[in-house]
């Protein structure tokens, strides 16, 4: 009989062992998937802090390294578009675009091809920041779903975040157009300098009751929007296109896809195995110069607007002035002076800024 008992209360003893065993399995399990839930919703829920601060990092690295690689080029442009006396007699041509960065070696130096690039780091890591983080915010919002992706939205999508970051970096990028188009043997052009000259100027326009020194720094800003709209939308569209193209079609331009099979999205869908590093840069490269060729109107007159203080401080132009200057001074071909090397700018420089954000946001582990 004592025997019995011993027995029935090991069997009860070892099955609440194992009941207490099984909860504390079940409990360790509940918590993993609770805490691997809370890192998915962390890294990829497109609203969080975290989603927005890695995304805003990689952008704003990618439009970084992307303006570096192309500095000198786009100190020659600018001073091809703003019609700058010293530089106008190498506009026009190849061999001019060559001629021009040696005249500027020659005055300056290492230095004088840089001349203004400070200036483009301290504004381009916020603009392609905002830029980025911007677009990925509106796909989100217009696109939820693959299914609901189409050109219409993305182009929306794109033309949004490149106004958004427009709005935002505006000042800093006529600083840096100011200090681009400077050319003195005589003193050194600095930020402050700049900001002060730029600050100093008149009135926007004599109807304005009261003089806001601070709407100087917004010059050319409504051009700029117009142009932006075409060239955001039309690159991000070009883009996501040609990548999807090259997926779906040429799939031995992907990496292997077993690098992310199985890892879902933000979206709670299967992520898009990423193209080779090349097929990225050829990707890139020919939406940067079709977005180019549609909005560089745009981005003449911008220019021409942004320099026209340094010129003379005493007067302002408006875009349709300076439209009509251009069209009387050079007709349809004013508006894409400058668009050879343009392409030689924007080619590399919107390669390199796809190519370098899409790899940033693998090594931040964020869709």
């Amino acid at each position: 009989m004592s025997t019995t008992r011993a027995v029935a209360t090991a069997g009860k003893t070892n099955a609440a062992a194992a009941t207490t065993v099984t909860t504390t399995a079940t409990s360790v399990t509940t918590l993993h998937n609770t805490e691997q839930e809370t890192t998915h919703k962390r890294y990829h829920d497109k609203h969080s802090a975290n989603y927005v601060i890695r995304t805003g990092a990689a952008g704003g690295i990618a439009g970084c390294m992307a303006k570096t690689v192309i500095a000198p080029l786009d100190r020659v442009k600018i001073l091809f578009q703003a019609s700058n006396p010293q530089f106008q007699k190498y506009a026009g041509s190849w061999s001019g675009i060559f001629q021009a960065a040696r005249q500027l070696y020659i005055l300056d130096g290492y230095r004088g091809l840089f001349q203004g690039h400070s200036a483009t780091l301290i504004r381009i890591f916020p603009y392609a920041a905002v830029k980025f983080v911007a677009y990925e915010q509106f796909k989100h919002v217009l696109m939820p779903t693959r299914t609901s992706e189409n050109h219409v939205r993305q182009f929306i999508a794109g033309s949004l975040a490149g106004i958004t970051s427009v709005l935002v970096t505006y000042p800093l990028e006529l600083v840096r157009v100011r200090l681009a188009f400077e050319i003195r043997k005589d003193t050194r052009i600095g930020i402050r300098s700049i900001c002060s000259q730029i600050y100093s100027e008149p009135a926007a326009s004599r109807r304005v009751l009261f003089h806001f020194p601070l709407r100087n720094f917004y010059r050319g800003l409504m051009p700029t929007i117009a142009g932006m709209v075409p060239y955001a939308g039309v690159s991000f569209l070009t883009h996501h296109a040609l990548s999807e193209f090259c997926r779906n079609r040429l799939s031995e331009l992907t990496t292997d896809p077993s690098l992310v099979r199985g890892k879902l999205d933000g979206r709670g869908q299967k992520r898009r195995a990423p193209l080779k590093t090349w097929a990225e840069l050829v990707v890139g490269g020919l939406s940067g110069a079709i977005a180019q060729t549609v909005s560089y109107p745009f981005e003449v007159i911008r220019r021409r607007m942004q320099v026209y203080g340094a010129l003379d401080p005493a007067r302002f132009v408006g875009i349709w002035e300076t439209t009509r200057t251009i069209w009387i001074q050079n007709r349809f071909r004013g508006f894409f002076v400058g668009l050879t090397i343009g392409y030689l700018k924007v080619t590399p420089m919107v390669a390199v800024s796809f190519t370098v954000y899409n790899r940033m946001k693998l090594l931040f582990n964020v869709d």
